[in-house]
């Protein structure tokens, strides 16, 4: 693993890994969930958007195999107070026996938020709600980022046998949502599990949602080399293997933009941009081609997101390349080792092997 940025400082910059290694033979079966890139695709929180890119050639085999052949994912948007999500009939379905994620409005930075994942309750709360509330938290954010005002972390797992009305740390809870969380707060929520019949949620009157997907077709793009000369490359030379990882994340990024400095005749002044298209071994000029690239946009789970990355290693040509990138919503600004955005890309001709790019908060 190779870290493109390395500052030694309190106001540290995120840091952005790359990965080059081989991946295990994919079993539909039975999923893998050890190593990279499938780890890091498991510890993906509250994704916001997926994007994926690959040849236009063979767009229609990813359609007839991977899009026609699933339903596209949904979530739903409900105003709720934090006590109603702790009453009996939701906090016993959706809970103690259900599977859902939820995150509320608000930026952690700035605002109060709220997130439940695998029945753990986390709060970012600002000092005076944290001091209204009464409860055990711990401090939030970098030492020495003096723009920031101080926040704290309190959490609760409401699966624990503890989590029980009677309970003293459960009561310190219900006691906090009465008196300084009892405002309505808009929420996300996506359910990963079994609809209870009847269902607590219709209470609140949700709005569903879709994440359809969006399709860009025929983007003609100027395609560098998509994998490296050889594995000793990035063994042995660093500043090859930086180079290499740079350029090519940064072309990735401006498709995923719709940038037109990729775009097959580009002529731009240098004066606006000096961007330059990546070279390739032996000074190989990069390849007119075009591109497909779609994204999904809402809630969306790692469960699905490393269904889909799957089945496309599957359903597509095993010597065709593609990227799939992961962002995710800012949870935890300030917070080390925050991971926000995560690409994985299969280089061309080269089955079994993958290039990775997570980009993590400070340490």
């Amino acid at each position: 693993m190779l870290p493109l940025r390395d500052q030694k400082s309190i106001y540290q910059t995120p840091k952005c890994y790359f990965t080059y290694g081989t991946m295990v033979h994919v079993d539909p079966k039975q999923p893998p969930s050890k190593g990279k890139p499938w780890t890091a695709l498991a510890s993906r929180d509250f994704i916001h958007q997926v994007d994926l890119i690959l040849p236009q050639e063979i767009f229609s085999i990813f359609q007839q195999k991977v899009l026609n052949s699933h339903m596209p994912p949904q979530y739903k948007r409900v105003t709720m107070t934090l006590g109603q999500v702790l009453e009996k009939d939701f906090f016993q379905e959706y809970l103690k026996i259900g599977d859902i994620i939820m995150l509320s409005e608000g930026r952690p930075g700035q605002d109060n938020v709220f997130t439940i994942k695998d029945g753990k309750l986390t709060m970012y709360l600002d000092r005076e709600t944290y001091e209204r509330a009464g409860m055990v938290g711990t401090t939030h954010g970098v030492k020495g980022d003096r723009g920031l005002r101080p926040r704290w972390i309190v959490e609760y797992d409401l699966r624990a046998p503890a989590s029980f009305p009677g309970k003293k740390g459960f009561d310190r809870l219900i006691y906090a949502t009465k008196n300084a969380l009892s405002f309505p707060v808009t929420w996300l929520f996506c359910n990963l599990g079994k609809t209870p019949e009847p269902d607590p949620l219709l209470a609140h009157f949700p709005t569903a949602y879709t994440s359809t997907p969006g399709i860009t077709h025929d983007f003609p793009v100027l395609i560098p080399a998509l994998k490296p000369e050889s594995n000793s490359v990035i063994k042995d030379d660093r500043d090859e293997a930086e180079r290499f990882a740079t350029e090519t994340y940064e072309w990735l990024s401006l498709v995923r933009l719709g940038s037109p400095r990729v775009l097959v005749g580009d002529k731009v002044d240098p004066y606006i941009s000096q961007y330059t298209l990546p070279e390739g071994p032996q000074d190989q000029e990069p390849s007119p081609g075009s591109v497909c690239k779609i994204t999904w946009r809402g809630l969306l789970t790692a469960d699905w997101a490393r269904s889909l990355f799957m089945e496309l290693l599957v359903a597509l040509p095993s010597k065709s390349w593609f990227s799939l990138s992961i962002n995710s919503f800012a949870m935890s600004k300030g917070l080390a080792a925050d991971s926000t955005d995560l690409t994985i890309m299969r280089p061309p001709n080269t089955p079994g092997e993958y290039l990775q790019w997570e980009i993590k908060g400070h340490e």
